[in-house]
């Protein structure tokens, strides 16, 4: 492994961007972990780019560095953290529940995330054929549609915190700041935002930035 900043520090690293939700999403593990780690910010850090360069063969964040061992890509980096540190754990023991989740999220990355990523685009390009407007609305509904699976247990699809609520609740967090407000009908989903936002772990894993997203 490449010496980081000059020597070989033992302490696990976060390489994370002061507001993503990916490194947002290991953020909250972690916190919810209570992990030890060091967070080195790669905003406007050459330095930070220049490591990551060497770590990673795509030279972006989040990126874990644990003693020996090098680790990117969200779900990667979070499966690893609740194996390496079993308590309290974030994925149920059977492999039937588990698959559950794993597919929930899935379903969630393709239904939902990529309509967020979408907004944040089409803001910036204005592609007149999926304007602004029109995705809000459809992830606005489709969401909404959702809402019956928010009432079925007091975290997704399971008793305790589990991953996908870690990787979940920060895409929620940014919904104000994407013009996306969660409609009325569904207040399952709206008790289920307010109760994880206020959760000590989550409220630890927000930097600076991405507490103004809804200040």
């Amino acid at each position: 492994m490449p010496a980081l900043w000059g020597m070989v520090v033992n302490t696990m690293q976060l390489y994370s961007l002061a507001n993503c939700m990916h490194c947002h999403r290991v953020r909250f593990v972690l916190a919810e972990k209570g992990i030890n780690v060091r967070i080195i910010e790669t905003d406007n850090n050459p330095k930070a780019d220049d490591d990551l360069a060497e770590l990673t063969p795509y030279g972006d964040s989040p990126t874990l560095v644990d003693r020996d061992i090098v680790l990117y890509g969200t779900w990667v980096i979070s499966e690893y953290l609740d194996e390496r540190y079993p308590h309290p754990p974030l994925m149920p023991v059977d492999p039937i529940s588990r698959a559950r989740l794993r597919l929930a999220h899935y379903r969630i990355q393709r239904d939902w995330f990529s309509l967020a990523k979408e907004i944040e685009t089409a803001a910036k390009t204005k592609n007149p054929e999926r304007p602004v407007p029109r995705l809000i609305r459809e992830l606005r509904e489709s969401i909404t549609a959702a809402d019956d699976l928010f009432g079925l247990s007091k975290f997704m699809l399971n008793d305790e915190l589990s991953l996908v609520d870690c990787s979940l609740v920060p895409f929620f967090w940014r919904l104000p700041s994407l013009g996306v407000n969660i409609s009325r009908n569904a207040t399952n989903v709206k008790a289920y935002t307010e109760r994880l936002f206020e959760r000590p772990s989550f409220r630890a894993s927000l930097t600076k930035a991405e507490k103004q997203l809804i200040a």
